[in-house]
């Protein structure tokens, strides 16, 4: 009891953190006409966070931020909560999967290179379908970008978390550890399946599926 205490108070200070960095620290990347892409360092703290405590805590902070963030700080409705829902579930939750299999350094890189190029083609195929109704134009003027503006943007924002996420997450381990919120022995139960795994599996056969769509002209 006293354990699942700790991890509450722990995953609440870390959906406050990741909520504060997503309003305040947000550095324009790309700016061309109404397109204006930013750096968001929330997947950091996402990603320390299922680290530590698996998947489902990713999956459970990145819905809460998104929400929080869409009804406070956001300008972009539900189009912005489902594309940062999407955008974080696939880097974090995949990294910390990965992680949870692996739970060595090793295990880490590979989980946030994976994640990385994993939520990249999952964001490019959703600019693809979203972007032009964000910015009510037509899809004709989107797709040109998509490759000089799009990928690079994915491609930086997700590497450069990856990035921190590798430089501060031994140091918040070490910090709970210390101050006992995070006991010695804590880690995911391996082999346990969950939903933030279910979610990460859905994105991955919708991906498939839009691509498959795109390649065929049907979108």
């Amino acid at each position: 009891m006293q354990t699942n205490i700790k991890k509450l108070c722990v995953l609440a200070m870390m959906s406050a953190l990741a909520f504060i960095l997503a309003a305040y620290v947000r550095v324009p990347i790309v700016s061309t006409g109404p397109l204006v892409l930013r750096y968001d360092p929330k997947d950091i703290i996402i990603i320390i966070a299922g680290f530590l405590y698996g998947p489902m805590a990713a999956f459970l902070i990145t819905i809460v931020v998104s929400l929080v963030q869409m009804i406070t700080v956001s300008t972009t409705g539900f189009v912005g909560l489902f594309m940062n829902i999407v955008a974080s579930t696939a880097f974090c939750c995949t990294a910390a999967f990965i992680y949870k299999m692996d739970r060595t350094m090793r295990g880490a890189l590979i989980g946030l290179i994976v994640g990385t190029i994993f939520a990249t083609a999952v964001m490019m195929a959703w600019n693809y379908i979203l972007t032009p109704i964000f910015l009510n134009m037509p899809r004709e003027r989107v797709v040109p970008l998509l490759l000089p503006v799009f990928l690079p943007f994915n491609l930086i924002n997700n590497s450069l978390n990856a990035a921190l996420t590798m430089l501060f997450y031994k140091h918040v381990q070490t910090m709970l550890r210390a101050t006992q919120l995070l006991p010695r022995e804590e880690s995911p139960v391996k082999g346990k399946f969950n939903i933030g795994i279910i979610v990460a599996s859905f994105f991955v056969v919708l991906t498939c599926v839009l691509w498959w769509l795109l390649l065929q002209g049907i979108i």
